[in-house]
């Protein structure tokens, strides 16, 4: 199993899918593991390589002591894509995770393209009253409860045991989301999308109760070469319950923009 380092963090990460066309690599939101991706996952491995890591405190890397910074989940990122000898890869982030690739596409240049799943340019956007929701014990009913404010009401009341037995296995302690979404929170790029050139496609669901969906149309406007694809009713991991037809935005936008035809 593949691990990098960091400052003296090990991170995990694992790939899949054909190493002949572009890599995408795809980042977490706070405090969730890998598992977040899983919708995405089987449809990227095949015409790209696929790239999931685990986000310092979560999963199966390691969990140093807080505070973090999204600088320093930015060299964790770019460690991770060195030691896979990478040139340029795709960057894929939900959340915090669109963050990371905001702030990696400003101070590396291994990005590609960006794709960027109901996230800001500023963290002090995140919707009054929804953190401490985010937050929860290792507990099953904990984590389950946690998912209210980030899906649709009918998912919650689904019960989304699945989601909750993933969580349970791959998600951050309670120490390490603290620690993941006051890097979140601390983050403000607002005032320096201008700088940022790399392709990128802004994802948002109309009815995100973390970030408003006029924090992803802020965002669109502020790229120079940002396009933005709303989702009536989508949730803030609107990913994930409208895989399909964000995975048809996402397939489209990487294929636009590889280096090879996907076959």
């Amino acid at each position: 199993m593949p691990y990098a380092e960091h400052g003296g963090v090990s991170l995990y990460y694992e790939t899949d899918g054909p190493t002949k066309h572009d890599t995408v690599a795809f980042i977490e939101d706070v405090g969730y593991g890998a598992w977040q991706w899983g919708w995405q996952h089987a449809v990227i491995a095949g015409p790209f390589e696929s790239l999931v890591w685990d986000n310092r405190g979560t999963g199966r890397s390691d969990a140093p002591n807080g505070p973090y910074t999204i600088s320093e989940m930015v060299g964790d990122l770019d460690a991770v894509l060195a030691d896979h000898n990478l040139r340029k890869a795709h960057l894929v982030g939900a959340g915090l995770g669109g963050m990371v690739a905001l702030q990696y596409a400003m101070d590396y240049s291994r990005a590609k393209t960006l794709t960027l799943i109901g996230t800001a340019a500023d963290g002090s956007q995140l919707s009054p009253g929804v953190r401490d929701d985010l937050l929860a014990e290792k507990t099953p009913d904990a984590l389950h409860e946690s998912l209210r404010p980030v899906v649709s009401d009918e998912a919650f009341e689904a019960g989304l045991e699945d989601v909750v037995e993933w969580r349970l296995d791959d998600d951050a302690s309670l120490d390490a989301q603290r620690a993941q979404l006051s890097a979140m929170e601390n983050f403000d790029v607002s005032d320096s999308l201008y700088e940022i050139t790399t392709p990128t496609l802004v994802v948002h669901g109309t009815e995100d109760r973390v970030f408003p969906v006029e924090t992803g149309k802020e965002l669109a406007e502020g790229l120079p070469r940002g396009e933005l694809r709303e989702f009536e009713d989508g949730s803030h991991l609107v990913h994930i319950e409208r895989s399909k037809a964000v995975n048809d935005e996402l397939l489209e936008f990487l294929e636009t923009n590889a280096d090879e035809t996907v076959e």
